[in-house]
């Protein structure tokens, strides 16, 4: 039976960028139009290390909602080698939910990030303790190890020693995108999850270079194979409350992204739950995308439900070819492309 209209309870998205400044005033606005809360990435430079960054750059935010929506960004700290155990507590009673991990190097604005687990050892314990959850940009960076292999090889040298040693730690395995990551969480005990972006739900490494070098389809975790995108729709679509939305959108103003040396990341808040229901019906699973976005996330977070609803209706629309991005210009995922679901 074809279905034509959805209607959702309010999703969250469980992994956002949004930068800071002037962009802010174009891309809050795309996420709260959809979305009731996210959770918003610490990687700003110099990087979101403190209780009182957090509060600070959550008031640039909130500023940038427009009157009369309702929407709640969620907090993070950066994990660093040097980042305090005391600050945990600070961070608990300032409402931050999480530190994020990054290998140092590992995607944008990244440098400041974390050169031995061993080192934030203490920091992990204190998380644990007060109940902070850690997310992970799971890939190693070591030159040696091929690129498309760093998410797998993350897995064995480094996830599996840190859940031995913090069992308790509540982990997001962030933009899972390969087959043996999405089998490592299923795997898993109820301290770990996932989330899933819809460009890896959609599309595979040919993407980046159909008909020459496609820049916007360029992002960390690279795309990868169609075996592996085949397996994170079979995850998503699953039902297990193990996997949740996270488009990882991470705005670049075009002249960066169409550079010599361009920056990673895909642009999808725009469109994101059009761009996640038409992975879902070609999978043929609508009738578990509500779990995917709305409910799985705030359930691993132990945060409410939201109470409010959207509706997305097959209806065949083209993404607008670019935003205004403080002085410069933001080009959507997609962007002058048909997608076949629209929010009502």
């Amino acid at each position: 039976m074809t279905i034509n209209t959805i209607t959702l309870t309010r999703p969250d998205d469980w992994h956002l960028h949004v930068r800071d400044g002037d962009p802010l005033r174009t891309v809050v606005p795309h996420t709260a139009a959809q979305f009731g809360r996210a959770i918003v990435m610490p990687n700003l430079k110099p990087p979101v290390t403190t209780a009182a960054q957090a509060l600070a750059y959550k008031a640039r935010i909130q500023a940038a909602v427009p009157a009369g929506v309702a929407f709640e960004p969620l907090m993070t700290l950066y994990l660093t080698d040097n980042l305090p155990a005391d600050e945990i507590a600070r961070a608990k009673d300032a409402g931050v939910v999480a530190c994020k991990l990054y290998p140092a190097g590992a995607t944008t604005n990244s440098d400041a990030g974390v050169t031995d687990l061993r080192k934030t050892y203490k920091t992990l314990e204190a998380m644990q303790k007060a109940g902070l959850l850690l997310l992970v940009h799971g890939e190693v960076t070591s030159s040696d190890i091929d690129l498309f292999d760093r998410e797998a090889v993350f897995i064995d040298t480094q996830l599996i020693p840190l859940r031995r040693d913090f069992p308790e730690l509540k982990i997001v395995f962030e933009h899972i995108t390969t087959k043996e990551a999405a089998q490592y969480v299923q795997a898993a005990d109820r301290f770990v999850g996932a989330t899933i972006t819809a460009h890896h739900l959609l599309y595979n490494r040919n993407a980046i270079f159909t008909g020459g070098i496609r820049p916007h389809y360029y992002c960390l975790p690279v795309l990868k194979r169609e075996t592996h995108r085949q397996a994170l729709v079979q995850a998503a679509t699953s039902g297990s409350n193990k996997f949740f939305l996270g488009t990882d959108s991470a705005p670049h103003a075009v002249h960066l992204k169409e550079h010599a040396t361009g920056c990673a990341g895909c642009y999808t808040a725009f469109n994101a739950m059009e761009l996640y229901a038409q992975a879902f019906d070609v999978a043929g699973a609508m009738d578990k995308l509500e779990g995917f976005a709305s409910f799985h996330g705030a359930d691993f977070y132990g945060l409410p439900r939201n109470t409010g609803t959207i509706t997305l209706r097959r209806e065949s629309w083209t993404v607008p070819e670019g935003f205004a991005f403080g002085e410069a210009e933001l080009k959507p995922l997609g962007a002058g492309e048909s997608v076949p679901w629209r929010i009502a």
